[in-house]
């Protein structure tokens, strides 16, 4: 394969915007996968991305922006589930699993119930390949927000993902911390719509923060290491989607996995070469006692 051959997914304005998108759209899906991962919230992400499809109909019906519909969902099924979990006997994910299918179904039936030229597949898996100048200029505020709020608010983000408790009796606003948290899940996952779409946006909130988690030991280096994967993951999908004639979101997600599984292996070898380490350092303990 000669060099024109492998710089020609750069030469179409189609495909250079789909890797602008990815740039842009990795560094929050990266940052906000670390603080989802730690605390626990993947299926929180995975509610907020399905929730926010009657939040689109909606603003299509009134006439609205559709992302402020998106958001306005996405806020109103964090906030319902957080207020049924923090009053009722049912736990949490449960109450995530039926909130979530709940706001989902009815984003169905009225999508079906009215008449648009929004296509379904484009909402739910993403249009990558048919990003404008208005989607990366959404896109890049909300990176800039939600990236420049994770970075300045890391710290405390972290004490209050590891110990709420600990966080409020050093006087942090956990509750500010808390929603402006889910906060910045709903503008993320807006940003993403038009790149991976609702369904494939869980995959960008939550691999890219496992992999790093397992291949490095500290927070800090963990979330640059998430935006690096993430980033890489992105634009080589794109690229090898151009070549395999395939959809660039699906793509993206198949390479997060792989990348996922080499970590996992990577981490079982390194543990069980630290156990046999271990073990030879005890036999020859035994020896010499």
């Amino acid at each position: 394969m000669d060099l024109d051959t492998l710089l020609l997914p750069f030469r179409f304005p189609f495909m250079q915007n789909a890797f602008l998108i990815c740039i842009i759209v990795s560094v929050p899906t990266a940052l906000l996968s670390c603080f989802l991962v730690m605390k626990g919230w993947a299926l929180m992400g995975d509610a907020v991305s399905h929730a926010i499809l009657p939040g689109i109909v909606l603003a299509y019906i009134l006439g609205i922006p559709l992302l402020i519909g998106a958001f306005v969902a996405g806020m109103v099924c964090a906030l319902a589930t957080g207020y049924l979990s923090g009053n009722s006997r049912v736990k949490q994910d449960t109450v995530m699993g039926v909130v979530f299918s709940g706001m989902f179904g009815l984003g169905i039936v009225l999508y079906v119930a009215i008449e648009t030229n929004a296509h379904l597949d484009h909402i739910l898996f993403g249009n990558m390949l048919g990003v404008g100048a208005q989607d990366l200029v959404t896109a890049g505020i909300i990176a800039v927000l939600v990236g420049g709020a994770l970075i300045l608010k890391w710290k405390d983000l972290v004490l209050h993902s590891f110990d709420a408790a600990q966080a409020q009796a050093s006087g942090l606003p956990v509750n500010l911390l808390h929603y402006g948290l889910l906060a910045a899940l709903s503008l993320t996952i807006v940003a993403t719509l038009s790149a991976a779409g609702l369904i494939l946006a869980i995959g960008l909130l939550i691999a890219p923060g496992a992999i790093a988690f397992l291949l490095v030991r500290t927070f800090g280096t963990m979330l640059w290491v998430s935006v690096l994967v993430c980033m890489v993951s992105m634009l080589a999908g794109t690229y090898a989607s151009f070549y395999l004639d395939s959809a660039p979101a699906p793509t993206i997600i198949l390479i997060l996995t792989g990348v996922f599984i080499a970590a996992f292996a990577r981490r079982m070898v390194l543990t069980r070469r630290t156990s046999m380490r271990q073990v030879d350092l005890a036999a020859e303990d035994a020896e010499v006692g």
